[in-house]
C-alpha cells in the first residue's frame, strides 16, 4: 500500500474519491501518471455513466 506521506500528486488529476489507494490525502489529487476512464453503459448519455477504471479501493 502507498504511503501517503510520499504521494506525489499529478496535478493534471483531481480526485476525491478518499477511498481511492492513489487518492492523494487532503490534496484531492490522483497519484498516477495517468487513468483509464470508461463506462458501464452501452450508451453513456450523463456524467454518472462514466468511471475511472484505474480505481483501486484501499
Amino acid at each position: 500500500m502507498m504511503d501517503m506521506n510520499n504521494c506525489q500528486a499529478n496535478k493534471s488529476i483531481h480526485c476525491s474519491v478518499e477511498q481511492c489507494r492513489y487518492h492523494c490525502g487532503t490534496d484531492n489529487y490522483c497519484s498516477l501518471n495517468a487513468i483509464q476512464v470508461g463506462t458501464h453503459e452501452k450508451d453513456p448519455t450523463v456524467c454518472q455513466c462514466v468511471d475511472c477504471q484505474s480505481f483501486e479501493k484501499k
